[in-house]
């Protein structure tokens, strides 16, 4: 078990996520054993004590809690990042982080559905106002634009989300926000699955990371300096990847469609959002 600073009491070494902060706390680019894995949404907040939630990504960390579904989910929702409309009321709420596996270590191409009430607590159940779905990008990242969402009787303010990494089970789960007074009557309500939220401007900043249940073998990451590879040459970890590369895998021919660098655990056949069969 981690002490609150991240360092194992057991003397072992320290977790990827202890080194990060450490990094962060230093201002200084994180060691190449953590080259290619993004900075954690939690990692960044506005002072004071950080408050134990969980799960943040660590080594070997718990998934990220499910919730029910409740009684307003709507497949086919449009894909999009911003929820907001011409006329939208509300307080505008930006939410990021990004999706990690068991390994701590991000997944790319992961779908985040999300809808929520509106301004004033009302769920849309003949449209898809408030729904919608994006997937993650190459680094495991996620960004959603929206309001702060209204209250209705029995419920604290929250945002429904269904995440689904390729080939891999949904996980169905709802976001809460801190200091609301209706946390402490809400039967639902699970305090792992607070996000980090702070005042920007006239609006609202959100984080929060996700922890799939995606077994993963940690590695030291992609070559810090990549080479670009030949056309029509085998996918390989390492290698900087262009959009409109060709590889091979598997027998098969893909496409790149993001530019990145290539890390085990992002092979074409389980990465749709970087790599497209031809």
């Amino acid at each position: 078990m981690d002490d609150e600073t991240g360092t194992p009491a057991n003397g072992a070494h320290p977790s990827r996520k202890a080194v990060l902060r450490a990094a962060v706390a230093a201002s200084v680019a994180a060691p190449a054993l953590l080259m290619g894995v993004p900075a954690l949404a939690r990692t960044a907040r506005d002072g004071g004590p950080a408050p134990e939630l969980t799960p943040e990504c660590d080594d070997g960390d718990d998934p990220t809690p499910p919730q029910m579904e409740g009684p307003y989910f709507k497949p086919n929702s449009p894909r999009r990042t911003s929820l907001v409309e011409p006329g939208t009321v509300g307080t505008r709420l930006t939410v990021g982080g990004y999706v990690f596996g068991r390994a701590c270590l991000p997944v790319g191409g992961v779908l985040l559905d999300f809808w929520q009430a509106d301004h004033n607590g009302a769920y849309d159940n003949t449209g898809f106002r408030f729904r919608g779905h994006q997937f993650t990008d190459a680094t495991g990242k996620f960004a959603l634009t929206t309001i702060v969402p209204g209250l209705y009787p029995g419920r604290t303010r929250h945002i429904h989300v269904k995440v689904q990494a390729p080939g891999r089970p949904v996980l169905t789960t709802q976001l809460y926000f801190p200091g609301e007074p209706r946390n402490n009557t809400d039967p639902i309500f699970d305090a792992r699955l607070l996000m980090t939220v702070r005042d920007a401007g006239g609006a609202k900043e959100a984080s929060f990371d996700f922890v799939l249940d995606v077994p993963q073998t940690p590695g030291p990451g992609p070559d810090p300096t990549p080479t670009p590879t030949p056309p029509g040459q085998a996918w390989a970890a390492g290698t900087a990847y262009r959009t409109g590369d060709r590889v091979g895998y598997g027998g098969r021919t893909y496409t790149c469609l993001i530019s990145h660098t290539a890390i085990r655990g992002w092979e074409p056949p389980t990465t749709p959002a970087l790599w497209r069969a031809v």
